[in-house]
Parts: C-alpha cells; sequence; structure tokens
C-alpha cells in the first residue's frame, strides 16, 4: 500500500506515542532540517564518488594495478570492520561525536590526493609508494564512513521517513554531482596526465568544499526545533522503558532479529548492484561508437536512476514489505541478462540493451533500498530506532563489501 502523505501519517504517529497534538510539533520552516540530512546523505559518500570517478587519472599513474576493484575492496572491508566495532563496542560512544569526527577524517582523506599530486607524484607513473598512500587514504575514508553513515542513518532512524528518505536520496545525488562533474571535465579537459590531473584535483577540491558544508550543517541541525523535539521524545522514550524494565542492556540481537529480513534484502541489492557497477561498465563493455565516452555514460545513467528511485518513496512509499523483500531476490535476473550483452546475440552486445539494463539496475537499486531502510527502523520501538538504523547500514556495508568481491569473478 502507498502512503499519500507521510508527514502527516508521521506527526500522527508520534502524536500517539507524545501524547501531543500534531499541531504542537515544531515545523520544519524551509524544510531546512531535510535539507541537512539531503546535505549529509550527499557528503558521507562524495569522497568514494571522488576517489572511484577519478579512475582515469588513477589508472594512468599504476596501470599496473586494477584500481577500482581494489578501491572496492579495501573502502568496503574496512568500512564492515569498523561498524562491528561500533556495534559492538561495549562502551557506545555518542552519535553527534562519531559524525563530527568522521566528517573531519573526510576532510583529511581527501586532502591527501591533491597534497601528494603537488608534493611528491609530479606526473611520474608507476610510483608503487603513491598508490599506497592512496589506497590507505581510501582506507581512512571507509573508516570515517562507518563513523558518519552508522551515524547519521540511525540518527535518521529516530526521526519521521521523510528524514530518512533525505537522506537516502542524498547518497544518490552524489553519485549524480560527480557523474556530471566527470562529463564536464572530460569535455573541457585533454585526456593526457595534466587533463587527469585537473580533473582529478576538482573531484577532491569539491568533495573538500561539500565536507566542510556538511560539518557546518550537522552542527547546526540538532539547535533545530523540529530535531530538538524527536530527540527529546526518543529521552522521553528511554526513560519510559527504564522505569517499566529497567536499564536496557544488550538489545542487539533482538533488534537483529525484527530487522534481519530488512537487512538481507539489501544485501542481496547490494551483491547485485556492485558486482555488476562499476566494475562489469567500466571494464567489460565496449562501444566503437562511443568510445571512452561509453563506460562515463553509462555510470551517468545508472546514478540518475538510482537518484530517481531513491526520490520516488517521497511521493508513493510502497509498504509491503514481503514483496520488496522478493524484489530484491528478483534483481538475480541482472546476472544472466547483462551475461547476455557479453555473450549473447549481437543485439544484446549493443548500446541500447546494456543502457537500458544499467537504467533499471540504478532504479530498482534506488527504490527498493530506499524502501527497505525507511522501513527497517519503523519496525522497533522509538527507544531502539538508532541501534536498527546503524545495524541497516550494517547489513547496506556486508552488500557492498560481498559485492565488490563477487565483482571480480566475471568472465570477461
Amino acid at each position: 500500500m502507498g502512503v499519500i502523505d507521510k508527514n502527516s501519517a508521521d506527526e500522527a504517529a508520534i502524536s500517539l506515542i507524545s501524547n501531543e497534538s500534531p499541531k504542537n510539533i515544531p515545523k520544519d520552516s524551509f524544510h531546512f532540517a531535510y535539507i541537512i540530512f539531503f546535505t549529509l546523505g550527499a557528503g558521507f559518500l562524495l569522497p568514494w564518488n571522488s576517489f572511484i570517478t577519478a579512475v582515469d587519472y588513477f589508472d594512468f599513474l599504476y596501470p599496473d594495478h586494477s584500481v577500482d576493484r581494489i578501491f572496492a575492496v579495501v573502502y568496503m572491508l574496512v568500512g564492515l570492520f569498523s561498524l562491528l566495532v561500533i556495534i559492538f563496542s561495549p562502551r557506545k560512544s555518542d552519535a553527534f561525536v562519531r559524525i563530527n569526527v568522521g566528517l573531519g577524517l573526510f576532510v583529511v582523506s581527501l586532502l591527501v590526493v591533491p597534497v601528494m599530486d603537488v608534493g611528491y607524484i609530479k606526473g611520474r607513473i608507476g610510483l608503487s609508494d603513491g598508490f599506497y598512500v592512496t589506497v590507505g587514504a581510501l582506507g581512512l575514508s571507509g573508516l570515517a564512513d562507518a563513523l558518519v553513515q552508522g551515524g547519521l542513518i540511525g540518527s535518521a532512524g529516530e526521526l519521521p521517513e521523510r528524514y530518512m528518505q533525505a537522506v537516502v536520496a542524498g547518497t544518490a545525488a552524489s553519485g549524480v554531482l560527480v557523474s556530471f562533474l566527470r562529463i564536464f571535465t572530460k569535455a573541457i579537459y585533454p585526456q593526457d596526465y595534466n587533463g587527469l590531473r585537473n580533473s582529478a584535483i576538482l573531484y577532491f577540491v569539491v568533495g573538500i568544499v561539500v565536507m566542510i558544508i556538511c560539518v557546518v550543517f550537522y552542527n547546526v541541525a540538532h539547535r533545530l526545533p523540529v530535531i530538538k523535539y524527536y530527540h527529546e521524545l526518543k529521552l522521553q522514550a528511554v526513560d519510559e522503558a527504564d522505569e517499566k524494565k529497567g536499564p536496557l542492556s544488550g538489545p542487539v540481537w533482538e533488534i537483529m532479529g525484527r530487522i534481519k529480513w530488512h537487512g538481507v534484502g539489501i544485501v542481496i541489492i547490494y551483491v547485485v548492484t556492485l558486482s555488476i557497477f562499476p566494475g562489469f561498465i567500466t571494464e567489460d563493455v565496449h562501444s566503437e561508437l562511443l568510445g571512452d565516452w561509453y563506460p562515463i555514460l553509462l555510470i551517468t545513467s545508472y546514478n540518475v536512476f538510482d537518484l530517481v528511485g531513491k526520490s520516488l518513496t517521497s511521493l508513493y512509499l510502497f509498504e509491503n514489505e514481503n514483496a520488496a523483500i522478493g524484489a530484491c531476490f528478483a534483481r538475480l535476473l541482472f546476472y544472466p541478462l547483462y551475461l547476455g550483452c557479453l555473450h549473447g546475440p549481437q543485439f544484446f552486445r549493443t548500446e541500447i540493451p546494456v543502457t537500458v539494463l544499467t537504467c533499471l539496475l540504478g532504479l530498482t537499486n534506488g527504490y527498493i533500498t530506499s524502501v527497505l531502510m525507511i522501513l527497517a527502523p519503523k519496525t522497533v520501538q522509538l527507544q531502539h530506532a538508532e541501534t536498527a538504523g546503524i545495524l541497516v547500514v550494517l547489513f547496506l556495508v556486508v552488500g557492498l563489501a560481498s559485492g565488490s568481491v563477487v565483482s571480480w569473478f566475471w568472465v570477461i
């Protein structure tokens, strides 16, 4: 079933808990809180997108390495390990601290590449030390991602559904931004070292600027009346639970049990997506007509439709959880379809079928991800919503890490 007015439904549900009229809930003036969460969603994925979008630059410098696949494995595995530490740490740090530390680490990781280019690389090809430092910076960015994404999704899980939708749509907007930046830089810069270098530096400078905006926005967000209201509501729910059952301890496995099928669906989504995108798109399909523009346009098509899918949930939220999880498994059909684009009849190896499949890959990835991430935290009590949100991120990272490993097994 779809929901026409999600804001009204959220307010009604909250009023039942707080015994307050929806009229007494502070308004999100000028949709500023929504904009902040959207920007933060775009921000925490921008460093990863900056690294992977600058792949031409890194391929030029390090021709002996499969850069995009190595980057994916390192980033996802570091993020996965870091999330496990955060979730199962005996002492939970405050989300406000984690997010601010993570945003700071993002800035540091983004500074590494342009600084090293100017001070050490200087156009030299095949410097192993430079590659290892770059991978180290990417790993640092993976750690920052776990801190920021876990905290942000957890915080959004405590709020009405529109704020989770804002975060998820923001992640897709990040991909669209860097895709258009890549088209812009490819159009105006020559594809030699200087052109690739200028393009890469632009990606990382834009990333640093956005990170600084995110720092400012995030430290303003908790002062907004609407955010303060829901934070106080959560504290009230925690106090009431303490009075009834005593202090809460170790609810992780219980919460995991409640959202496990949402999580399994998300894992399947990203195993399929990451095992195909971007490695298959950038390395395995080719076009005589479009040349080296082909993978760039395919990546842009995926990112645009991923954003469309994640934005559609603001208009229509499909709330049949079983059907949504079933759709995750149905996406396994992308494997034989893409194999047909490699080894099938000649028509399937042309640009149109591959482009249509890539658009569908992005659209289904975006919409189903958004549905499951919005619904999962709402299956538990309000005081556990943050933990549920972090666990959803854990499932997401497991899917990303698994998909990045599976991508190595495509037969070219």
